[in-house]
C-alpha cells in the first residue's frame, strides 16, 4: 500500500506595503495628519514669524521679515541670524519638489539679502 504525500497547500502571493510605510500612515493618522512640519513653524524654538513671510514677493521683503522676527523673538536659542537662516532653509527644504522654481529662487536670493542686512558679507 503506497501513501500519497498531502499537498501542502500554496500561499498566494500579494503585494503589501511594508510594514515601515504602515507604521509611518498609522502613526502620521493618529498624530493629526502630515502637516508635521507646519506643526514645527508655529511652535519651534526658532522664532516667532509672520503669517504668510514666505509669500511675499520681494526678497528683500522676506529678509526683512525674518530679521526682524528673529530680532524680536524670546523663543530662540541661537544668534538671530542663525535663527532665521535656519527658518529660511528649513521652509525650502520641506517643501521640496512642490515648491515651484520661480519661489525657490526668490527664497534662494532671500538668502543672500539676509546675509546682507546682517551684515555676514
Amino acid at each position: 500500500m503506497a501513501r500519497t504525500a498531502a499537498k501542502k497547500p500554496t500561499k498566494k502571493k500579494t503585494a503589501k506595503k511594508s510594514s515601515a510605510r504602515r507604521k509611518t500612515a498609522r502613526g502620521a493618522a493618529k498624530r493629526g495628519g502630515r502637516r508635521w512640519s507646519k506643526h514645527v513653524t508655529e511652535t519651534s524654538d526658532a522664532l516667532d514669524l509672520k503669517g504668510g513671510v514666505f509669500a511675499l514677493r520681494d526678497p528683500r521683503k522676506i529678509a526683512a521679515s525674518l530679521k526682524r522676527s528673529a530680532e524680536q523673538s524670546k523663543r530662540r536659542k541661537a544668534n538671530p541670524y542663525r535663527s532665521a537662516l535656519s527658518m529660511l532653509t528649513f521652509y525650502i527644504n520641506r517643501a521640496g519638489k512642490n515648491l515651484p522654481k520661480t519661489q525657490r529662487d526668490r527664497l534662494q536670493r532671500a538668502k543672500t539679502e539676509l546675509k546682507h542686512q546682517f551684515g555676514r558679507e
